[in-house]
């Protein structure tokens, strides 16, 4: 039996502004107030695949790699490494992950992979195998100037000397085998991996950063930091237009409260969610 566990990883806070792109202040801070320093809070939330004897782990979150200074400056609220914590409250150890899927390598997404600054430079990880998009790695690898200091320097490198990364090119990955799939997207960032993961009720989907919390359903609202705005709202309208009558789920890795939500249109033909979930448990259906 496949069950779906949300687990939180390291939280942080960013610039409401730019994390709405050319939507005013006065739409968005009703979705999600800012503080005195017009920073609204964000989760960094994995999801926890465990499907028979394998676990798999969407994504690693933030952790708290960052110095003091850094830390300071991209609003990561923990010095200690959450998503370790949160993995143990659920009985899993590190050892435990077989497969983590990253969707890309910027650091709010892969920084979980490094301990808590201070720490050795290795990964948390041990035995896991580790699914990256193609396109993902080498933007990572080779990174533009506009996007350069989202990259964790030397984290490729550990990766690949594992001996068990997949890259991937198409729409299944090896590693995975059935029951998943993932759909692209280049609007955010080259090649960005969205896994979708089959359950009996209907598909859920870890949006990344397509769709980063329930207010970025409405197809215009996109981030400052996308690398093409409007190329990510047609990747986004093709992507919940397809999942409409599947009855899809989608799951929300930055929204501060709201895990996942099943995907619902109105009469005015506007996306939203229903059926709202602030966690999973060893969710089965």
């Amino acid at each position: 039996m496949r069950t779906l566990t949300s687990v939180h990883g390291n939280s942080q806070r960013l610039d409401g502004g730019a994390m709405f792109g050319n939507a005013p202040k006065g739409m968005w801070e009703k979705w999600i107030p800012a503080d005195d320093k017009n920073r609204i809070p964000l989760a960094c939330r994995c999801l926890l695949v465990r499907d028979g004897g394998r676990t798999v782990l969407c994504e690693a979150g933030i952790g708290a790699f960052f110095e003091p200074a850094m830390r300071d400056r991209y609003g990561v609220v923990e010095d200690r490494h959450v998503l370790l914590e949160s993995l143990a409250a659920v009985g899993v150890a590190p050892e435990a992950i077989d497969v983590v899927v990253l969707s890309h390598l910027h650091f709010d997404h892969a920084g979980g992979l490094l301990p808590a600054w201070g720490g050795a430079k290795e990964l948390v990880f041990p035995r896991a195998s580790y699914v990256v998009g193609a396109e993902a790695w080498d933007r990572a690898v080779h990174p533009h100037s506009r996007d350069r200091a989202s990259f964790i320097p030397g984290l490729t490198e550990l990766i690949e000397a594992t001996g068990r990364l997949e890259l991937v090119s198409g729409d299944t990955s090896k590693t995975l085998g059935d029951g998943y799939r993932f759909h692209r997207s280049e609007g955010h960032t080259p090649g960005l991996l969205l896994t979708e993961v089959a359950m009996p009720d209907g598909p859920v989907v870890f949006c990344a950063d397509l769709i980063p919390g329930k207010a970025w359903v409405h197809l215009p609202i996109t981030m400052g930091y996308d690398r093409y705005p409007e190329l990510l709202i047609d990747e986004k309208a093709a992507l919940l237009g397809g999942l409409l009558p599947q009855h899809g789920r989608l799951f929300f890795t930055h929204d501060p409260v709201v895990a996942m939500g099943t995907l619902v249109r109105d009469d005015r033909g506007k996306f939203g969610v229903s059926n709202e979930l602030r966690e999973l448990r060893d969710l089965a259906h």
